[in-house]
């Protein structure tokens, strides 16, 4: 078993490019899915039946449909309309798009669990359209959908395995073929799935971190060790701050004087 280890030991620069080229694919897709998920929640949410029909549309044929189905859509299917693009493009496109639509729901649902009494009373106070959004909205919906949001990257992440069926070089197609020249299956699938793993584990603790600073900042800033005692006299003793103030004051009179 050993030299079996060894002889796919000589395949770890492919396996490690074709891990970063994984990894590029989910972050450029999911910031497209992102994009688009926020636009389809924002116009499934807007007055205009229009927008609101589109976003319908678009959310239905999506969740209505397999993957790879929309893969080769993308990739087969436009270049007969005359718009040609490489797998990596096209798996982009077709990764974004499936789970913006997906995004979009769970934009929704966080922009609904907003009280409707604090876009009234931001309403009142005068404040923007745009700026009501941006700095009551948008925060607290992130706040209620965050773990969802990352188990959507999570899973966009594992569906690029399905960009092999258009010869994209991603992790799984690699394996194939690493597999059609050793025959190692086992061996091969089995440092695939740790690869996967790994970067599923990365996304998640990644996610649950800047979950806690973004959504869960400390209430206190915590006091240095060396200001201890400066923070006892002046915050914990407002008796001796006093003090210390009016004689700070009674002495700077006596250098006037």
């Amino acid at each position: 078993m050993s030299y079996q280890w060894l002889t796919l030991w000589r395949y770890a620069d492919t396996f490690l490019e074709t891990a970063w080229l994984t990894l590029q694919v989910t972050l450029l897709a999911f910031a497209l899915a992102v994009a688009l998920g926020l636009l389809a929640a924002l116009a499934k949410s807007s007055p205009l039946a229009p927008l609101r029909w589109i976003s319908h549309c678009y959310v239905e044929f999506i969740r209505n449909t397999p993957v790879l189905l929309q893969i080769f859509i993308i990739f087969f299917g436009l270049p007969s309309l005359g718009i040609t693009m490489s797998a990596f493009t096209a798996g982009v496109l077709a990764l974004g798009i499936n789970v913006g639509a997906y995004l979009s729901e769970t934009f929704r649902a966080g922009i609904q669990s907003v009280a409707k009494g604090q876009l009234e009373a931001a309403y009142i106070l005068g404040i923007p359209r745009h700026q009501i959004f941006l700095s009551v909205v948008l925060p607290q919906a992130a706040r209620a959908v965050w773990p969802a949001i990352i188990n959507n990257l999570i899973q966009l992440l594992l569906g690029t395995s399905l960009l092999s069926a258009i010869a994209l070089p991603e992790l799984t197609g690699t394996a194939t073929v690493i597999n059609a020249r050793t025959l190692l299956y086992i061996q091969t699938f089995s440092v695939v799935a740790l690869v996967y793993l790994v970067l599923s584990n990365l996304f998640s603790w990644l996610g649950t971190v800047a979950g806690r600073r973004l959504f869960h900042p400390p209430l206190v800033t915590p006091v240095k060790k060396s200001g201890w005692r400066w923070a006892k006299k002046w915050l914990i003793n407002p008796v001796k701050r006093e003090n210390a103030l009016r004689a700070n004051s009674s002495s700077a009179r006596c250098q006037s004087c």
